[in-house]
């Protein structure tokens, strides 16, 4: 099955709105601009192309997002803030047949792509002359977008994900999150990321609504959101939670009668954020979820009434799909020992887009390899504690960021602490510590080496310290920090 006709199996004539806010799209005025463009675009390139889509969350990207999805070629979200070098080197390799773009974005990128379309040029497309033809017997492994990573680390990665990777994982996060046609989700993350689409997928599926907040950097429109479109969920990355809860003065103050739950991925939360979080809002449920974009968004989620229970763990695998921690030779650990997180599932991508080797060395035996390190309960619950790149040797000892973060992140002051290693020519590398906090004049340089040191070994003490106001961060909602090779 084509995953546009799953996502629409049950709303495509529902009247109803799916998208709210300051623009409103019912499901079935949806379906039939998006069936109507599928129809435009197979007749323009046929099927099995490869689409670029550049644009804010609005109701242009979901149209165009649905129609390439149901028209059997592959959509290509990207981020409108993408660089002109890296917009020409996916366009390249990709042998990119059509754009749909924001005007602003056309304007800067002067894309080279054979036909381009914006937001006016769609409107004007006579959509009465044009039939769309299904296909029949789709396969559900034909790719149906390419996510690409950030390529912080060199050439960006384009992963791809089939029709089937999109259902599987729409629904296993509905099951667990018991979603229904009366939950409201406010989406402050964008759709070209994959958690951000898996919220568009899941609220579409069961006819649920999405309200849009492109603007997560003013706070005083979030809440009002929240609020006034009567939200039930909310869903951030660690970077959102930091400033809601220390950098806004009115989150914890504000009572939101609608919202039953958030969740939270893209990274390891502080324990002590939630703690915050669950202390300010007692009757909202704090669901801890990780994932990664090979995953199709989702590996694993740990339910909110197991928080106290199992704090700091991001618990076990989602419907459908199967967690191992392995040692060097794939076997399983023993609870108390580490290892790399594997999985295995409908929802484990296809493969990097021409990269063969990248593929053979991610996807082995069937099992994704995630490069994420931890270890496991008698119970089976898993705990991260570092990324495989993030460990970081001082003086020949190995030492994982987040535990000095943890400790650094428990000073009321501070809204986001990076740890990362820098050369040093007599411990090969040192300790860098870039800490923001909310005012510079609150807290010193002296005081958080003061709490580090009666917390931590003196060797996990950082020996840099950077102290801003400001996160660096992306638009996904993910700080920006540079990798330790």
């Amino acid at each position: 099955m084509n995953a546009f006709d799953f996502f629409f199996e049950n709303t495509a004539t529902n009247k109803n709105l799916f998208l709210v806010g300051k623009e409103e799209l019912p499901f079935n005025e949806l379906y039939l601009k998006s069936v109507a463009l599928a129809g435009f675009i197979k007749e323009r390139v046929g099927d099995r192309k490869n689409i670029i889509l550049i644009s804010p969350n609005n109701a242009f990207f979901l149209t165009a997002y649905f129609a390439i999805i149901k028209s059997g070629n592959t959509c290509i979200p990207l981020d409108p803030a993408i660089e002109e070098e890296k917009f020409k080197y996916i366009a390249d390799i990709t042998s990119a047949e059509i754009l749909f773009c924001a005007d602003q974005v056309k304007n800067r990128l002067a894309p080279s792509v054979p036909a381009c379309f914006t937001p006016g040029d769609v409107s004007e497309i006579n959509h009465n002359d044009v039939v769309f033809k299904a296909e029949e017997n789709f396969d559900r492994e034909r790719c149906a977008e390419i996510i690409f990573t950030s390529g912080s680390t060199g050439a960006p990665k384009g992963v791809m994900l089939s029709h089937k990777n999109l259902v599987a994982n729409t629904v296993s996060i509905i099951s667990y999150l018991g979603l229904n046609e009366t939950d409201r989700m406010l989406v402050v993350l964008p759709f070209y990321y994959c958690y951000g689409l898996s919220l568009l997928h899941t609220h579409l599926r069961v006819g649920g609504s999405i309200v849009l907040n492109n603007s997560f950097i003013f706070l005083g429109s979030v809440l009002n959101d929240l609020i006034n479109h009567k939200c039930t969920g909310f869903a951030g990355v660690p970077s959102h939670f930091q400033i809601l809860l220390r950098k806004s003065d009115s989150f914890k103050k504000t009572h939101f009668p609608h919202l039953k739950y958030v969740t939270q991925a893209g990274g390891k939360l502080a324990p002590v954020f939630i703690d915050e979080f669950r202390e300010s809002k007692p009757e909202v449920k704090f669901i801890v979820m990780y994932g990664q974009t090979e995953a199709t968004a989702r590996l694993s989620y740990l339910p909110a009434g197991l928080y106290e229970q199992k704090k700091g763990s991001m618990g076990k695998g989602i419907p459908g799909v199967t967690l191992r921690v392995v040692d060097e030779n794939n076997n399983d650990i023993t609870p108390g020992e580490t290892g790399e997180v594997i999985a295995r599932g409908d929802n484990v991508m296809l493969g990097y887009f021409k990269d063969e080797a990248g593929t053979s060395e991610t996807i082995r035996n069937g099992w994704l390899h995630t490069g994420d390190l931890g270890t496991v309960d008698t119970e089976g619950y898993i705990f991260l504690t570092a990324r495989k790149k993030e460990i970081i040797k001082v003086g020949g000892k190995r030492i994982s960021p987040k535990e000095i973060e943890a400790v650094i992140f428990s000073i009321p002051e501070v809204v986001d602490c990076t740890i990362e290693g820098i050369d040093d020519d007599i411990l090969g590398e040192a300790l860098k510590a870039t800490v923001v906090v909310n005012n510079c004049k609150n807290i010193s340089e002296e005081q958080i080496k003061q709490h580090c040191a009666k917390n931590l070994a003196l060797y996990k003490i950082p020996q840099v310290f950077d102290i801003k106001e400001q996160i660096n961060m992306s638009a996904t909602g993910k700080k920006i920090k540079k990798l330790v090779n």
